[in-house]
């Protein structure tokens, strides 16, 4: 599926057992893992019904991002990978891999924005990313918490382009969104209020699922953890959750 500049259009998992991955992610949403490529080091991606969702790849200390905890990484959607670094590197991010041609599949390239998140620029070749988004199993919905708000959404608008919208501008909740049409796809949030002392900025990932309730039960059963129990909110029935290497993600129903 085809995703607007700026737009999250990929994801993929930095884990340090892939193997336990698999059986995680294909317990709770059902996705099969596609074999490990050795040209690009094993990665590989999850598909559902056949059709790519993510991608995941065993981490080990010394690659980008294997000195840090398991994490999903985020991508948006860039018309020229190597132009939205520079623009990144001039607003205050800076590089951590890239840009790098992924054979004719499409550039990649990986930074630190200015507000300390890591993230992703996808330049689409033959790839476009994520096959579907909104369904049972995939990604649903993508966000990042932060205590520098205002700079975050200057960046996001400056380097990414960014067609913002506020989505709230209240003293105890502040979200600006990216649509998709009539579809919010993206946002950024507020977290001074509430993040820990001990968080930085991070992009979060959600995925859809049929009931939220359920899935945190299968994902304890499978060896996750549960970070935030299920609650009700405007945008349906959301949950935090880690998988059995620590790596979160979101669960919206």
């Amino acid at each position: 599926m085809t995703r607007p500049i700026g737009a999250p259009c990929w994801l993929d998992l930095g884990t340090a057992d892939a193997d336990r991955a698999r059986e995680f992610y294909g317990g709770l949403f059902g996705w099969t893992a596609g074999e490990p490529s050795p040209e690009f080091g094993g990665y590989f991606m999850f598909l559902r019904d056949g059709a790519p969702v993510a991608g995941a790849m065993q981490v080990v200390p010394g690659m980008p991002g294997g000195d840090g905890p398991d994490a999903w990484n985020v991508y948006l959607s860039a018309a020229d990978a190597k132009a939205t670094i520079e623009k990144g590197l001039a607003r205050g991010g800076k590089l951590i891999e890239g840009p790098m041609d992924i054979a004719d599949m499409g550039v990649q390239a990986i930074l630190t924005d200015s507000v300390g998140a890591r993230v992703g620029a996808w330049q689409a070749g033959t790839f476009a990313g994520s096959a579907v988004f909104g369904e049972p199993g995939t990604p649903y919905y993508f966000e990042l918490i932060t205590r520098e708000y205002t700079a975050a959404v200057g960046y996001y608008t400056d380097v990414f382009g960014w067609r913002a919208e506020v989505g709230s501008d209240t003293d105890d909740f502040k979200l600006t969104i990216l649509k998709d049409g009539a579809e919010v796809i993206a946002g950024i949030m507020d977290g001074a209020g509430f993040l820990p002392p001990e968080e930085g900025a991070a992009w979060n990932a959600y995925f859809k699922v049929p009931d939220t309730d359920a899935a945190l039960a299968k994902a304890t059963s499978l060896g996750g953890t549960v970070i935030s129990p299920a609650y009700d909110t405007p945008y349906g029935r959301l949950a935090a959750v880690a998988d059995p290497t620590g790596a979160r993600f979101k669960l919206a129903g």
